[in-house]
């Protein structure tokens, strides 16, 4: 009797089991996704893509049975979380944070965010050169030029007036005289068509001179300064140059967690890749920070964004994967080992090279 039992508590236990297997592996899928070209890209009803190719070829070889379910990019990582849909075919960052709500199977390209401003024309350009110089700093540093000119200038005529009436006229005339006389002395032209004559004359002469000097010196270094200032700001090539800008990113995403973990203070999410472009067109934002290959794809292969310009920074390394929900933690290791299979494979990189991509 206790021999039946026993037979019946096993025969049951590998009934269950397998059933469990056929449900893990025979049970219709749901496969949640939103297009990110060039790894989702929508051509009609038709989805094209590297990472359409990659779950075909794994759910064909697997024997899997899937039904497609597009949903918005925040929607998919909830959806995952509470097991409304079983996997994400999107290219997911692996985050601490998400390893928490979500399995990932094997990572199968590595990436990293970048950066996307909009063009400035040579007429913005030229017009920042010329508000450069009319900055605060400078203006202060005008005006006290032209004290020091009219100044020096009312004295050499004081000097000079009785003793040097030639070239310092009397009245008014004379006045501009020394006011011309301190112009081109200051400024080193020097055109030896007024000089004083007298003791004090040659004194003022000798402090314009050298005081002037130092004086336009300055003046020039500042003016440099706002204008490298200028330069650096119009043409940012630096991560951290951003950090005081309005930048935009997608919601919920790798770039944006990055962002606000550095301390970016104005940061605008949005629903997808060309709403945030469109905002960065429309000077909604200042830049946009999102995953390099997204982005350029996008910009290479619509017209609409031609005058977006990517810079040449990197940040934020990221390993892309599915996204698998918890309970199916055996499906995500038989996933896992097929990615890592076809990707040893060299048609894997017959189809990185076909959308423009290589291994980071």
């Amino acid at each position: 009797m206790r021999k039946r039992l026993l037979l019946c508590f096993f025969g049951f236990l590998i009934s269950t089991i397998s059933a469990q297997d056929i449900l893990d592996t025979k049970d219709t899928l749901i496969v949640g996704y939103t297009t990110a070209p060039p790894f989702i890209v929508q051509n009609g009803e038709t989805l094209e893509g590297i990472n359409v190719w990659l779950w075909e070829r794994v759910s064909k070889d697997l024997e899997l049975t899937y039904e497609l379910k597009q949903m918005p990019f925040s929607d998919i990582l909830d959806s995952l979380g509470n097991g409304t849909i079983d996997v994400s075919i999107n290219p997911l960052t692996i985050t601490s944070e998400r390893s928490k709500l979500m399995e990932f199977t094997h990572s199968f390209y590595a990436s990293n965010s970048t950066i996307i401003v909009a063009e400035v024309s040579a007429l913005q350009k030229f017009l920042q050169f010329i508000n450069s110089f009319f900055n605060q700093n400078f203006l202060k540093g005008l005006l006290l030029l032209l004290f020091i000119i009219f100044l020096f200038g009312l004295a050499g005529w004081y000097f000079e007036r009785k003793e040097n009436n030639e070239h310092f006229r009397p009245n008014y005339r004379g006045i501009w005289d020394g006011v011309w006389w301190s112009a081109v002395t200051l400024t080193t032209v020097g055109y030896g068509d007024k000089a004083p004559k007298t003791r004090m004359g040659k004194i003022a002469a000798l402090v314009l001179m050298f005081g002037g000097l130092l004086f336009i010196s300055g003046l020039t270094a500042s003016i440099a300064s706002n204008l490298t200032v200028t330069q650096l700001n119009s043409n940012p090539d630096g991560f951290n140059e951003f950090k005081e800008r309005s930048v935009g990113t997608i919601e919920n995403s790798g770039a944006n967690q990055f962002l606000k973990e550095h301390f970016f203070k104005q940061i605008r999410t949005y629903d997808g890749v060309v709403p945030g472009l469109k905002g960065l067109m429309n000077g909604d934002v200042e830049a946009f920070m999102y995953d390099e290959p997204i982005l350029k794809y996008r910009i290479q292969e619509d017209s609409t964004f031609s005058k977006l310009q990517l810079l040449p920074v990197k940040f934020d390394v990221q390993f892309y994967a599915f996204g698998i929900a918890k309970q199916r933690t055996e499906l995500e290791q038989r996933i896992s080992q097929r990615i890592l299979e076809i990707m040893e494979t060299q048609e894997w990189e017959v189809v990185l090279n076909e959308y423009g991509l290589t291994e980071l």
